[in-house]
């Protein structure tokens, strides 16, 4: 096969990125190791910056999310014996963000290539960039026991943390840093909080979030040692109740579980984003604590800079976005890592904090409520800094 852009990795900024190419008349292929089934069920976060609304406006897939999300002006933390603050990203960036899940945005772009015709290669296995650095990449790749070449002018790799993309490129720098904790994270077909709403507790972290008007998103910080066999969920809504305040709390509504999953926490960024004719974008480049919610974001802000430098490439010519796209998007990524290792480090308990190190997270959180500049700076980061 012969195309334009093979891109290794279908999940959102895979298939996002086939449909800004195909919008620029930029052919393009994708190959995903997983079924189609897989990749359609995981449950990821939902929280959507003003950005990336517009960016899955003009990509002509924001139909449902328009119609299903849910804008919000920004997320409620609670401490101590209630206190609560909003960081109101509408009130300082004049936008606010928008509730819709990940999961939704996977449909949306599979729905909108699968009626264009589009090229989806699943269940590809042993998929493998070759020659990254020369004139002429290829990528390989096992179907159905046949071997398979998709040859292409450039390659981007999109195919997650696991993915093989990074692992051709020489010289890689990785930075990391691993927190001593987990997420446990449920689904139930109940009425959300009304609020999305942090809460930093002596007993640990927990975040209310939604989902639709009957499903609800919730997490608890846990040891990473601990299974989801050791979370019943009578459990779980026990421990989440007793980390909220009472008035907090009392409001959540209790249901069963329909999907319940434990995620470690950690940051990481790989430098540099490109190599040769070979670029990564979205978590194949960078992971970042889910406290920020800026994962689908980085990656859909790594796919708007990768789809201009491409498409100004093929109408012009021009290397100059393409040069640039790895500075550029790092600029972002360490922005946001920074945010996301800032906000982490407040609201969790780590295991050598002590009653010290829980005043100091408390006084930071009574700073920023006091504080409107140090809010305005929350807010804006929050929101999402301009593309």
């Amino acid at each position: 096969m012969r195309t334009q852009v093979a891109i290794v990795g279908g999940g959102p900024a895979g298939l996002l990125l086939n449909q800004m190419l195909h919008l620029n008349r930029i052919d393009s292929v994708v190959l995903e190791r997983q079924t189609r089934e897989h990749v359609l069920s995981r449950v990821r976060a939902g929280v959507l910056e003003w950005g990336t609304v517009e960016i899955l406006r003009n990509a002509g897939v924001g139909e449902r999310m328009d119609r299903e999300g849910a804008p919000r002006p920004g997320s409620a933390v609670t401490w101590g014996d209630g206190k609560r603050l909003l960081i109101d990203v509408e009130k300082y960036t004049g936008t606010p963000f928008m509730a819709y899940g990940q999961t939704k945005i996977q449909h949306d772009l599979d729905s909108a290539i699968e009626a264009r015709g589009g090229i989806i290669v699943d269940e590809a296995d042993e998929v493998m960039p070759h020659d990254v650095d020369g004139d002429s990449p290829y990528v390989t790749y096992l179907k159905d026991g046949e071997k398979y070449r998709v040859d292409a002018d450039f390659i981007a790799g999109c195919d997650g943390y696991h993915g093989v993309s990074r692992s051709v490129i020489p010289g890689l720098a990785e930075y990391e840093r691993n927190y001593p904790f987990g997420w446990l994270g449920i689904l139930s077909e109940t009425p959300p909080y009304p609020e999305l709403m942090y809460c930093n507790s002596p007993r640990g972290f927990a975040l209310a979030s939604l989902r639709t008007p009957m499903l609800s998103r919730y997490y608890l910080q846990v040891p990473l040692e601990d299974s989801i066999e050791d979370w019943p969920d009578d459990r779980f809504w026990e421990e989440l109740k007793k980390r909220y305040p009472a008035k907090f709390g009392d409001q959540m509504v209790e249901g069963p579980s329909v999907e319940k999953s434990i995620a470690p926490i950690r940051s990481y960024v790989a430098e540099p984003m490109r190599h040769g004719r070979l670029f990564l974008a979205g978590d194949a480049a960078h992971i970042v604590p889910p406290t920020g919610a800026k994962g689908l974001n980085l990656a859909v802000s790594d796919v708007y800079y990768l789809s201009n430098g491409l498409a100004d490439y093929y109408e012009n010519g021009s290397w100059d976005l393409l040069d640039a796209y790895s500075h550029t998007a790092l600029n972002r990524v360490w922005s946001a890592v920074r945010f996301s290792w800032w906000l982490t480090t407040v609201l969790h308990k780590f295991p050598d904090q002590g009653e010290f190190g829980q005043r100091i997270q408390e006084s930071e959180l009574d700073y920023l409520a006091a504080s409107e500049s140090a809010m305005a700076a929350a807010a804006e980061q929050y929101g999402g800094l301009p593309l």
